[in-house]
């Protein structure tokens, strides 16, 4: 059987049997709480990998469907077919008690969660499997992991892409083939348990950001200024939506909390033990009362404006280029080759920065010598924290790419001392990827590889992997290019969009599966002064999407998770959308280890720039990436700055209030 037979047996993979049930919609748009479903398709298989069930239906949302060019499903093909409701029962029976399969699962769970939430039942789903995780984790050598690609690769049909039932037709021989996939390779499936999202934090329509930079603390017996945070608190004699809609239509920023950038408190009862009080006399926020606040909003004075984006925001000029500099052991920058762009400004951070970062340095120009690793994925197993890391570097400098779990990209592996006992190195063997032992690392180009004292047997040395055999059907040629291997402070540029719509932006992050520790991305929506707007641009679990729907929280499983962003559709103030991760509980990053940092240009695309950020040691909080502004030009950064503090001092930091 070949790797890509689509044959339907999976009833020897104990460890991945389970109901499924595999799910397709199409839909009037992308965000589910305004789009509706237009078709839906769900395929159910057994463990032993056989289909069960099969259904299959148009919908009728009661408004316009979106983009026939796309789904092809037209008003006139849609009259006369059920409501969502009418058949929810239906498909929530084929869910019960299975696993949603999806690709790009939390797409089609979000937009059945709404569909069930308006026809006021509930969505019976308590875990999914996203196919295009598991994909990023089986990595094969496929051009990318959209849903036709891997269908090609895997050797699935596809006959009417875009079609619910086709495609989940195709998502079915796909599971299978990928599963078999995941088995050899030895990886924990990434099963997700879908968040129930908190109502406090459900999104709101979207808020017109305010035009003005904010020029801090009111001033005792001074003007209101263009730009000033103001917060609002307790019973006026003016309704609140008109003090709002006054204060907005002179420039004012009004917030829904108080934090240490508010400008002022407006509140009558200026010792109330409201929340927002209480902060404010935290924090020294300056407090006016209603009468006084309405007498300086007739003669509010004009402030600063936001750098508005330049013309063309959004792309580059060209191909990526790239700039970064990675703390060797010798203290001097080592950059990756790349088109020269000019170094960035320093990210600005709280205080409480612990690991800085080092300034990007111009690289030099590419070169080919010195990097005897180029275009090799080497995993590390074993040893200490800090040895770990320092192996990775090591391979960075040499060229290569760190990988943090074994896949089907990975073609060497490096065994420090304690690495005996990872389940991984008994697949070795089986995949025909060499063992080299630590001082391999040294010189990887002077000698044939050769097994390090320990290893499986088979992982003899000169034991080519597919990747490097040429006498293997997955040949070097055959792969995709690599994406651009960044250091800890590289840059890249995201290159222009080639298509009419510019792609929505992926940041992913990636760590080794945990037992003992929950870790959450966030992402900061950010302006040039470092803050938030408004606390719905900070993204996070339980409020997965700013208000506009522009950045949006996916999870994607237990050991990965996303920021996507549509760059496109940021107001001219946003200047930088900063993605972090926090543990929840004592863990530290030096518990966890290395995180992996990849930006893709849309889903299921092949990513541009990946990173691998292991740095940490008693941090809880971490830094990972961002996407900035430089003139009309977008950036990804790798940062890698971490904090000895939780989240929320960062969030504070940030502008975002955190209630203690």
């Amino acid at each position: 059987m070949t790797l890509s037979s689509p044959s339907r047996d999976v009833s020897g993979l104990r460890d991945y049997a389970f109901d499924w049930a595999l799910v397709d919609v199409e839909t009037s748009g992308v965000i589910a709480r305004r789009d509706r479903v237009l078709s839906v398709a769900v395929v159910t298989i057994g463990p032993d990998g056989e289909q069960t069930g099969e259904f299959s239906t148009l919908l009728n949302p009661g408004r316009d469907p979106g983009p026939v060019h796309v789904h092809g499903l037209t008003a006139e093909r849609l009259l006369g077919a059920p409501t969502f409701e009418q058949v929810a029962g239906r498909i929530g029976a084929l869910l019960q008690d299975r696993v949603l399969v999806a690709h790009n699962a939390q797409f089609d769970y979000d937009f059945l969660a709404h569909e069930f939430a308006r026809a006021r039942l509930y969505l019976p789903v308590s875990q999914r499997l996203c196919t295009l995780a598991l994909n990023r984790q089986v990595d094969p050598p496929a051009a990318d992991m959209k849903l036709g690609t891997l269908a090609a690769h895997y050797g699935v049909p596809q006959t009417r892409a875009h079609d619910a039932l086709d495609d989940t037709r195709v998502l079915a021989g796909i599971l299978r083939a990928t599963l078999r996939e995941a088995a050899r390779l030895d990886l924990p499936l990434p099963l997700a348990c879908p968040p129930r999202q908190d109502v406090q934090f459900a999104p709101q329509p979207p808020k017109t950001p305010c035009a003005y930079r904010n020029p801090g603390r009111a001033e005792a017996g001074g003007p209101l200024v263009q730009g000033m945070k103001i917060a609002i608190t307790g019973e006026t004699a003016t309704s609140r939506a008109e003090l709002v809609a006054r204060s907005v239509a002179a420039g004012l920023n009004v917030m829904s909390s108080v934090s240490r950038h508010t400008s002022a408190l407006v509140t009558n009862e200026a010792g109330s033990a409201s929340a927002k009080a209480r902060r404010a006399a935290a924090e020294g926020v300056p407090v006016i009362d209603e009468h006084t606040f309405l007498r300086l909003l007739s003669d509010v004075r004009a402030g600063t404006p936001h750098r508005g984006a330049a013309e063309g925001a959004g792309a580059s000029g060209g191909a990526a280029s790239v700039s970064g500099g990675a703390a060797s052991a010798s203290g001097v920058a080592a950059a990756v080759p790349g088109n020269a762009v000019a170094a960035p400004t320093p990210v600005a951070v709280p205080s409480t920065q612990v690991a800085a970062v080092p300034v990007p340095s111009r690289p030099a120009p590419a070169a080919t010598t010195g990097r005897p690793l180029a275009g090799r994925r080497v995993l590390i197993l074993g040893g200490t924290h800090p040895a770990a890391a320092a192996a990775r570097t090591r391979v960075v400098e040499l060229g290569g790419s760190a990988a943090i779990n074994l896949s089907r990209t990975v073609t060497d592996a490096v065994l420090l001392p304690g690495g005996e006992a990872d389940r991984r190195l008994r697949r070795m063997p089986e995949l025909g990827l060499p063992v080299h032992d630590e001082h391999w690392l040294n010189a990887p180009g002077a000698a044939a590889p050769g097994a390090a004292p320990g290893d499986a047997p088979g992982a003899a040395a000169g034991a080519a992997s597919p990747a490097t055999d040429p006498s293997s059907p997955e040949r070097e040629a055959d792969r995709p290019p690599s994406p651009l291997v960044l250091p800890r402070g590289g840059v890249v540029d995201l290159p222009a969009s080639q298509r009419d719509a510019a792609p929505l932006w992926h940041i992913t992050a990636a760590w080794e599966p945990q037992e003992a520790a929950d870790i959450d991305v966030v992402a900061f929506v950010l302006d040039e002064d470092e803050q938030v707007t408004f606390d719905e641009d900070f993204v996070f679990y339980g409020a997965p999407e700013n208000p506009a729907g522009i950045v949006r929280l996916l999870t994607d499983g237990p050991a990965e998770q996303t920021i996507a962003v549509d760059l496109a559709s940021l107001p001219p103030a946003s200047r930088r959308v900063a993605v972090a991760a926090a543990i929840d509980g004592e863990a530290t990053f030096g518990d966890i280890g290395a995180v992996q940092v990849t930006a893709v240009p849309g889903t299921g695309a092949a990513p541009l720039a990946r990173a691998t950020l292991d740095a940490a040691t008693t941090e809880r909080t971490l830094l990972l990436a961002e996407f900035y502004r430089r003139g009309p030009v977008w950036r990804f950064r790798a940062v890698g700055q971490g904090y000895d503090d939780g989240l929320a001092n960062l969030a504070r930091g940030y502008g975002v209030d955190i209630a203690d």
